[in-house]
Formats: structure tokens, sequence, C-alpha cells
């Protein structure tokens, strides 16, 4: 974990509690239990005979001072101080929780500006109605609960990836209609806003309840029949657009409410599969040495990956914007 070293051996810095739960010693004295965490790595600490209101509590971002001490062999940081942040403390968001490289909002303006250039004015209408609607969220939400993109602003970072997919493929197969595939990419996982809570770093921490009884493919659909009618548009595009969120999960098992039925449908199910897999490849074999296997990973059927160290595994995308 990223701490600074005081002169008199202890460490201090900030970080983001993981868990905290108030406990009791065998003599009866109070003590907090507690899962600290950066962005590199998280440790187990203690803060021992604590004593008053319970203050602390899991997502909460605080600056802490002790000293790391062995225990059964692991690292656990022994808490002399601790407190919240507060206003004028010096820290970055990205040094405590997993971010994407490119801000959200910069990634969102890349997003809107080929919007704004669609030809077909429903589509454009449509896209940038919703987005319009829920840029707040939009620019900060991670893409998902755990395994892919479940970092600060990782839904746009995941859009992102997969509009440049997009865009190349156009280019290979000019036969795919290119504004449809790219309203399809930009609005499929607009409800994950809708769907996931996120705490107050930033990252998911659950599900809503309407999240878990409707789920973001079913209320996406909901949202671009919303914006289509008050928009007066009811044409074909919106029953298109409405398939290719509901079915791009591509099978029902994974939650797809049908199977793609048409080629840019199918291609926006291919390329969200792709890029959460590139991104779950890479996050795994970046751990470990080349010429090494990782642990299984029950995402990817539960195989073990080689890292062949031919080249170094990371979640750069090449986001030139050439719009």
């Amino acid at each position: 974990m990223n701490f600074t070293t005081l002169p008199n051996g202890m460490a201090d810095g900030f970080v983001v509690i993981k868990k905290c739960e108030e406990k009791k010693t065998k003599n009866g004295a109070s003590y907090l239990d507690l899962i600290i965490g950066d962005k590199e790595g998280e440790m187990s600490a203690k803060l021992w005979d604590f004593s008053g209101s319970n203050i602390f509590e899991t997502d909460m971002i605080v600056k802490i001072r002790g000293t790391v001490e062995q225990y059964n062999g692991r690292d656990q940081f022994r808490v002399s101080q601790i407190r919240p942040v507060r206003e004028g403390d010096e820290y970055r968001l990205s040094d405590l929780v997993p971010a994407a490289e490119i801000g959200g909002e910069q990634l969102f303006e890349m997003i809107h500006k080929r919007v704004e250039q669609f030809e077909n004015e429903e589509l454009r209408a449509i896209v940038l109605k919703i987005i319009d609607e829920h840029r707040e969220k939009l620019v900060t939400y991670p893409a998902a609960l755990k395994l892919h993109h479940a970092m600060v602003g990782g839904l746009m970072y995941h859009t992102m990836s997969m509009l440049r997919l997009a865009e190349e493929t156009c280019r290979i197969y000019p036969n795919v209609h290119r504004e449809l595939l790219l309203s399809g990419v930009i609005l499929h996982d607009v409800a994950k806003t809708w769907e996931l809570e996120t705490g107050k770093t930033g990252l998911a921490r659950g599900y809503t309840a309407e999240g878990e009884l409707i789920g973001h493919l079913v209320k996406g659909a909901m949202y671009i029949n919303d914006a289509a009618k008050e928009l007066g548009i009811d044409s074909e595009i919106v029953t298109l657009l409405e398939h290719m969120v509901i079915a791009h999960h591509g099978e029902p098992e994974f939650g797809a409410a049908v199977r793609p039925m048409f080629l840019e449908a199918i291609i926006l199910s291919q390329l969200d599969n792709l890029d959460a897999t590139i991104y779950e490849v890479n996050a795994a074999t970046e751990k470990t040495e080349p010429h090494q296997f990782t642990d299984r990973q029950w995402a990817l059927d539960n195989r073990k990956l080689y890292h062949h160290g031919l080249s170094s595994p990371h979640h750069t995308v090449n986001f030139t914007d050439e719009k």
C-alpha cells in the first residue's frame, strides 16, 4: 500500500475503509476491526482500545497513521490515529480506487461529438436526448459491480473502447449501418447508472432493488421508448434500437431478452463480449510474471491464462479522436 514512512518509523496516508466492525476483546474492551485499501491493495487493520461513537463506515476515505506489524505471517496495520478526510486534504481518488486512465468527462465529449455528426436525424435526436439526460452519472459510473471496467469512469471507458472497435468494423464491412451500430454501442449500458448503486468512492457497491428486478437491458429499452415518444418518433428505428439493447448479452442465459436478430445487433453483442474479455485477460495477466499462468479465472470459463511476455498487458486503449 502507498504509505509515507515518517521519521519515527510510523506509516501515514489516505485509505478507503473496505470493512469496519466494532468488536470486543476477551476482556471486554472495544476495538475496530478494519480492512483498509488503496489502488495497490488491501490490508487488515486494528484500532485497539476504541471508545466513543463509531463514525467510521464502509466506503469512507480516511487519513490513517500507525505501524505495519506481522500477524500470522501477514501484514496488519496497527492504527494509532484515524480521521475522516476533510476539506484541504491533498489526496487523489484515483490513487485510492481503480479509475479510468482518461476522465469520463473527456470521453463523454468525444462520444457526444460523434453523435452530433450523425446524418440520421432520428438516431441523433434519440441518442443525444438520452445521454444528455444521464450525463452526470455517465461520466463517473463504473461499468460493473465487479469484473470488467469496475472502476470510476469505467462505463465511459468501456463505451468508448467499443465505439472504436465499431468504427473499425464499419470500415472493414461497409454494409454495416455505421450510425445504427454506434447508437447501439452508446446506449447499450446507459441504464447501468440506474441498475447499480455506487458508494462514496464512486465504485459500485451493489444493485438497486429495481436493478435486480428489471435490469439495465430492459430499462435501457424503456429509455429509448420514452425518448422516442417525447420526440414524436415512431419509426422502425426505435424498435431496432430497443432490440439491440435487450439482446446485447447474446443469450437468454446471460440476461438477453431475445437473441440478436440483425447484423448490427449481432456485432454489438460480439463487441461487448470482446471488450469485456480483453479487459479481463489483461487484468489477470498483468498480475502475473511472464511465462507463468494466472490463477483460474471463473469469469473466463474457469481457465488459467498464460502470460507469454511478448507484450505488456494493460488496460490502455487508443482513444485517438479523429472526429
